[in-house]
């Protein structure tokens, strides 16, 4: 019993930590596109100003 608890409690933290990690992942890659978006319109207005 104690055995078939340890397997399944491995099983829960294993997709626990898949879900944190997949979250994770996508923040960062939601992230890194709001950074280009945002580097990419001040580098529009800055060369409008300039032209």
């Amino acid at each position: 019993m104690i055995v078939a608890a340890a397997v399944l409690a491995l099983f829960l933290l294993g997709s626990v930590l898949g879900f944190l990690f997949g979250l994770l992942k996508w923040a960062l890659i939601i992230g890194l596109v709001a950074a280009a978006a945002v580097f990419a319109t001040r580098l529009l207005r800055s060369s409008r100003v300039r032209g």
